[in-house]
């Protein structure tokens, strides 16, 4: 930043934070987590505000025009085109003004804040059988705002267009910080509104007599497929009436703020039937396409083998491999919808016959039931994040020619050119998108650090320009122009209809304020790239922890490609602290671009121990879900850890984190001495105490300790001599229920050696995972050393190591890897989850349960631990719940439960803690009648569930044992 922008930002801080109400950020890591979204581009912003209304907008736009700098309009950062990233001020609009203000049943209407997410309002307006229209992939965090900016679009737009056909009318805000609504007014009502002296006023007097004086050269110069994203829709101007609400749909931000839509809304489809056509490639996929149209369907989607392939690698969509026919090069999503299920599978039918006609395919898959669609749904929607994490270092799939579209009746065409283009240029591509609307994503594969590969970037940008404009097609169809398709507007549009977008530019926006350098007058495609302009070579820094297969602990946190998908709502555990707070530096993509913004600077370790990284790392809460939901698999709970490390070795290590970090020599003291050690969890000046003094909450009840711990029950019983008929296996007892659920432990043990095996007890050591998840590194790697040196010394080579606390049993499968790289397979490949081995001994029958339990006829809610989604997903758990004869099984959707460990208990975090729970968790369980069991794998979670929705909560293993023995009414 020159030293006249500082004197600028200094002057523009001082007068935001007198004006607003909202939140203001100059400091220079809120400048560099906004100096990115989901483009290949990166420019520092000169500040950040987060409105808390439209006035504040207003305030916003009105303090920056006055000293000329550029305002940046932002919902989730999600742009493909660099939209979003710009030099001045960014407006972030989603963290507060993200209100459904009202739905109309009746109009199918609803006004709606701009940082109101798709889903967001698909979900209130469901009970009124009512949806928004345009279906976007990113529609667990797309803001409305965002869409409308964009003219977003998706897989129905064939039903349902664009957003730009689904606005009635617009609360904004003009260059000069002045409110206006914008809607469509007649003639007299427009002449009115051109009678007054200001900027509104010189906007409805002048952009008529523009519009009427260049229609020719408006209808000349305006691409004719309807498809399109791109300039300004100045075609929507002509005729009547004038519509100032539509024409700006699109405009990225660069003519007005909006703060609020009114939206149509349209009826949800009460059923959705799908066929998936397999076929051996892309080309094969794309010829049959015709014929699906030909059905009248409601969406055809297309997914290559690149897709296909990248999914197979992720635990969230595992599921996908057992639905698929064979190794399909690619697939076709073919979506009928409507009410008469009747109609719609003759939909089925007609295009099954017209595909075995004309020799489409080599089978045809049909997803009729939500469970049938449910992972074909879930990994078409995570097309992009796939994709993106195929890239390896900088390497990467980058989004500069990727929503093109052409008439489908030309696409199998237009997509053979397109091929021969990357081949000539030596570019591999993944390939996906909308074929019933001629809409292909594609993303070649380039290194932006490398000169030549940027040049052929640009070669091929102008290439398939040409091509487009050949096909009388549009560069972009729902991605919009932003910095990397700007540029070329002159060429696409022709110079007398550019010129006019220009007078509209000036006409809106004098000063060139708005998002400046976005659809006319733009820099270079090629300028302000994020790999080869925004970093420096990473410096050298020492890490505990393993991060050389990842290009360091800066190339492991520089994975994020910034698609936001940690903002999501809905379903999934990622991120909880960004639902709880809705605050970007809270997200996994946030605190990954912060790491990356630490581990650039001159003195990565010193940057590492700063205290501003540290409150952005803070609220995470380690859950591991990042690693798995994340598509580029950023493991932000590893890379907290090593930054607790550095900021220890510099700042000291907290004595709560020691004590926390000491759990199981605290718990086995504890049980040692009970019950008089749980007497002190019960004096409430005690607790204050230790809230004072160590900042451990007195909101929270503590666990109880337990005098008959498990080692104690173990050591004392009898057993029987000799091997067991499945021989032995090893028991990790764990911190927890080892000293405060024993029963657990005796309930899995009990079972596993009724179901014939010998069990061996490892109760000497700590796994490693308190100290770790406090950034005690050296002392996890000290206890990681020790317990596999333990276990090495239980059963034999190839015993399985099983345990029942997930957040113990997979530290030996995951993070074992970084702490203890040599040694740790010997143990990793050893771990069995207990739900899998007691599943196996029922199916065998070397267990029988009961159908007369108690358990018969209930219902039981199940929840599982975030490590244990992370790393193997909960089907294991929910097949043996499943196994319990008459027993209602159903698993809640309900993300992280906040605890997260110690974090829970943590005076600063306990409020966090308790959010996250309750925007979920709590809810599920409040409409659960009384008598629903409810089940937990993890002991945080069973804390959790306690204390914030007040029910006792079950590990499966325990109803299981109960299953096996006569009724006995209750627990």
């Amino acid at each position: 930043m020159t030293v006249g922008m500082t004197d600028q930002g200094a002057g523009l801080e001082g007068a935001l934070r007198a004006t607003l109400e909202g939140e203001v950020a100059f400091d220079d890591y809120s400048r560099h987590l906004f100096s990115r979204d989901a483009s290949m581009y990166s420019i520092a912003p000169l500040g950040v505000v987060f409105p808390r209304h439209a006035e504040d907008v207003a305030a916003a736009v009105k303090a920056a025009g006055e000293l000329g700098v550029p305002i940046v309009p932002r919902g989730a950062g999600t742009s493909l085109a660099g939209q979003t990233v710009g030099p001045g001020l960014v407006l972030d609009l989603s963290r507060h003004l993200n209100r459904i203000l009202e739905i109309d049943p009746v109009a199918r209407t609803a006004w709606v804040e701009a940082g109101v997410v798709q889903d967001q309002l698909n979900q209130a307006a469901a009970p009124h059988g009512l949806m928004f229209g345009p279906d976007t992939s990113t529609s667990n965090r797309a803001t409305i705002g965002g869409m409308i900016g964009n003219n977003s679009a998706g897989s129905g737009s064939l039903t349902y267009g664009m957003t730009i056909d689904h606005v009635r009318a617009l609360d904004v805000v003009l260059a000069d910080g002045s409110r206006a609504r914008f809607e469509p007014v007649d003639e007299a009502e427009r002449e009115r509104r051109a009678a007054t002296d200001t900027l509104e006023g010189r906007i409805h007097r002048s952009l008529p007599e523009l519009v009427t004086a260049n229609e020719d050269v408006i209808r000349a110069g305006m691409p004719l497929f309807w498809r399109r994203a791109c300039g300004y829709r100045l075609d929507r101007l002509l005729g009547s009436p004038f519509d100032l609400a539509k024409f700006v749909v699109g405009a990225e931000g660069t003519l007005v703020v909006v703060t609020r839509a009114l939206v149509d809304l349209v009826p949800k489809p009460a059923r959705t039937v799908y066929a998936v056509g397999h076929f051996t490639d892309t080309a094969s996929a794309i010829s049959a396409t015709t014929d699906a149209l030909s059905c009248g369907p409601h969406q055809v989607e297309l997914m290559d083998r690149t897709i296909l392939e990248l999914s197979r690698q992720k635990i969230e969509y595992a599921e996908l491999g057992n639905i698929l026919v064979g190794d399909p090069g690619a697939l076709l999503f073919v979506s009928f919808t409507g009410d008469d299920e009747a109609e719609l599978i003759a939909g089925l039918d007609r295009l099954d016959a017209l595909w075995r006609r004309g020799g489409h395919g080599y089978h045809t898959l049909r997803a009729v039931t939500p469970a049938d669609q449910a992972a074909l749904l879930k990994v078409r929607k995570s097309s992009l994040g796939l994709l993106m994490a195929a890239g390896e270092g900088t390497r990467r799939p980058l989004a500069f020619v990727e929503d093109t579209a052409v008439d489908p009746t030309q696409l199998a065409d237009y997509t053979k050119r397109f091929k021969e283009i990357l081949d000539e240029h030596q570019l591999e591509a993944g390939f996906y998108g909308h074929c019933s609307v001629g809409c292909l994503h594609i993303r070649p594969f380039v290194d932006l650090t490398d000169p030549g590969e940027v040049a052929t970037m640009r070669a091929v940008a102008e290439a398939v320009r040409d091509l487009v404009a050949e096909y009388g097609g549009v560069n972009s169809s729902e991605h919009g122009d932003g910095l990397a398709r700007s540029e070329f507007n002159r060429q696409v549009f022709g110079d007398p209809l550019y010129e006019v977008m220009r007078e509209v530019k000036r006409l809106f926006d004098p000063g060139n304020v708005m998002n400046p350098g976005k659809i006319v007058d733009a820099p270079s495609m090629t300028e302000n790239l994020r790999d080869r302009d925004a970093l420096p070579p990473a410096r050298p820094v020492t890490t505990t922890l393993e991060f050389e297969v990842l290009g360091g602990m800066r190339g492991a946190a520089d994975r994020c490609m910034n698609i936001g998908a940690c903002r999501k709502s809905g379903p999934g555990v990622m991120c909880p602290s960004y639902i709880a707070t809705r605050n970007e530096e809270h997200s996994t993509r946030g605190r990954a671009n912060a790491l990356v913004k630490a581990l650039s600077e001159a003195d990565p370790h010193a940057a590492l121990g700063g205290e501003r990284l540290h409150e952005i790392l803070d609220l995470c809460l380690m859950c591991k879900a990042c690693k798995s939901e994340c598509p580029m698999s950023v493991d932000m709970a590893t890379l907290k850890a090593e930054t607790l490390a550095h900021h220890h070795e510099i700042h000291g290590t907290p004595l709560r984190s020691r004590l926390f970090g000491s759990i199981r020599t605290l718990n086995r003291l504890g049980s040692a001495v009970a019950p008089l050690s749980n007497l002190p969890g019960r004096i409430g000046f005690l607790r204050r105490l230790a809230e004072r003094a160590v900042g451990i909450t007195t909101a929270r009840p503590l666990p109880q300790f337990r005098r008959a711990s498990l080692l104690r029950w173990f050591r004392g019983r009898p057993r029987a001599a000799g091997p067991a008929p499945l021989g032995t296996l090893t028991w990790l007892a764990d911190s927890f229920t080892t000293f405060t659920e024993p029963h657990i432990g005796q309930a899995a043990i009990e079972l596993l050696e009724r179901a014939g095996w010998r069990v061996e007890l490892a109760g000497g050591g700590c796994c490693g995972r308190s100290s770790l998840s406090k950034g005690l590194v050296d002392d996890a790697k000290k206890k990681a050393s020790a317990l596999v040196s333990s276990l090495a010394e239980h059963g034999e080579a190839d015993a399985p190591i099983v345990g029942c606390e997930p957040s113990c049993l997979f530290m030996l499968r995951d993070e074992y890897a970084a702490l203890l790289p040599g040694s740790a397979p010997q143990v990793a490949d050893r771990v069995r989850q207990v739900e899998e081995l007691l599943a196996e001994a029922i199916d065998a029958g070397r267990l029988t349960l009961r159908g007369d339990s108690w358990l018969a006829g209930r219902r039981v809610v199940f929840h599982g631990h975030c490590h244990q989604k992370a790393e193997v997903g909960t089907a294991a758990t929910m097949a043996l719940l499943r196994r319990i004869p008459g027993a209602e099984v159903v698993e809640i959707e309900a993300g992280c439960c906040g605890m997260a460990g110690s974090f829970g208990f943590e005076s600063e975090h306990y409020e966090t803690s308790m959010a996250v729970g309750g925007d979920r968790l709590f809810p599920a369980l409040a409409v659960e009648p009384e008598d629903t069991i409810v089940a937990a794998t993890g002991v945080s979670c069973r804390q959790q569930i306690f204390h914030g929705a007040g029910r006792s909560a079950w590990h499966p293993v325990e109803l299981v044992r109960a299953a096996l023995a006569a009724p006995t009414g209750d627990r």
